[in-house]
């Protein structure tokens, strides 16, 4: 991929069973507890230097829904002082200058409106946003944080794709919480 062209990626944080989210929204589970040895550790600066890379995020409102119960609780707002997009239909508060809600095409989002102004552009929330973002071919990349957990049920990764989705891992990584990193570009 050139420089100047776009890439679209999906990050998600899951549960080893595949879910994001437990059937009711929440997501309790992400705090699991464990240490790895071996495994890197998320330095702050590191941290700080990558989230800086990303031009900006798209979520559904679920996710947003969940952002903003973070924030409420003095965890801060997740997505910085980035463009956020939030697919949704519903009429959700708007706490902030830089959240556009947004309920038209998702192809013409990307393609039309995201692509041409923004070069990382990072889906970050929702199986169905994810599935469908994948059934349309919309995706360079799929990032996928697995935490030490299994929940049992909730709600998976990508809801209903209606055909395989060709891989290629191009990354991966363990850290010392025991999550562990997985990137894959997605083959065309």
């Amino acid at each position: 991929m050139a420089s100047t062209e776009s890439c679209v990626t999906i990050h998600m944080v899951a549960s080893l069973d595949g879910f994001i989210a437990r059937k009711d929204g929440r997501v309790d589970w992400l705090e699991a507890s464990d240490e790895f040895e071996g495994g890197d550790t998320l330095d702050p600066d590191f941290v700080q230097e990558f989230l800086a890379t990303i031009d900006c995020y798209v979520l559904g409102s679920r996710t947003y829904e969940t952002a903003l119960d973070f924030e409420a609780k003095g965890l801060g707002w997740s997505y910085g002082d980035k463009p956020t997009f939030v697919l949704t239909r519903r009429n959700l508060p708007k706490t902030r200058d830089t959240v556009e809600f947004y309920s038209g095409d998702l192809a013409h989002l990307v393609n039309e409106r995201l692509k041409p102004s923004f070069r990382s552009i990072w889906f970050v929330g929702g199986g169905a946003v994810s599935g469908e973002c994948l059934r349309l071919g919309l995706v360079n990349e799929v990032r996928y944080s697995i935490m030490p957990i299994l929940i049992g049920e909730g709600i998976p990764f990508f809801e209903g794709l209606d055909r395989d989705v060709a891989l290629h891992l191009v990354e991966m990584k363990a850290y010392r919480s025991g999550m562990v990193a997985l990137r894959y570009e997605v083959r065309k």
